[in-house]
């Protein structure tokens, strides 16, 4: 009997499928998926790296609210994240703008790289000398070779 019921709970347990329970009253299923789409896309600006769906502090509620009676009105996503930017700054994008406050967020990742491949490529250079160097011999040395060995015989 327990693994027919813990059979069951399973089953239920992965069939489930949680969802935000807001009250906000659409006048559409497109604008309200257009709504939780866009509240998806803004960071919650109390949480570390939430959005305003999944954060569960008070004021991501307030902003989810906010954003859906901006949809509600008619407002376009643009002219919607523009308030969210100018209220809480760039930080509610999780693609900000390249600007010269995000040049270094955004050309880090690219002077790493480049920093890399050439250490990378100074490597292999200098690691290529020391090898010819202690492969190669000179006359002088193949003759002294040479010699050694015409001795040992």
């Amino acid at each position: 009997m327990k693994k027919i019921f813990s059979l069951l709970l399973l089953i239920f347990s992965i069939s489930a499928y949680a969802e935000m329970v807001d009250t906000f009253q659409f006048k559409s299923v497109e604008e309200r998926t257009r709504a939780v789409a866009l509240a998806k896309s803004l960071r919650c600006p109390q949480c570390q790296n939430q959005n305003l769906v999944e954060s569960n502090s008070p004021i991501a509620y307030d902003l989810r609210i906010e954003v859906y009676k901006m949809v509600d009105e008619g407002k376009t996503n643009e002219q919607i994240v523009d308030v969210m930017t100018s209220r809480f700054g760039n930080f509610v994008l999780y693609k900000p703008p390249f600007q010269l406050t995000t040049a270094l967020l955004w050309g880090l990742p690219v002077l790493l790289l480049i920093t890399a491949l050439g250490t990378m490529w100074r490597y292999i250079k200098k690691r290529e000398k020391t090898t010819v160097k202690t492969t190669a011999l000179s006359i002088e040395q193949k003759q002294q070779l040479a010699e050694l060995l015409e001795k040992k015989q």
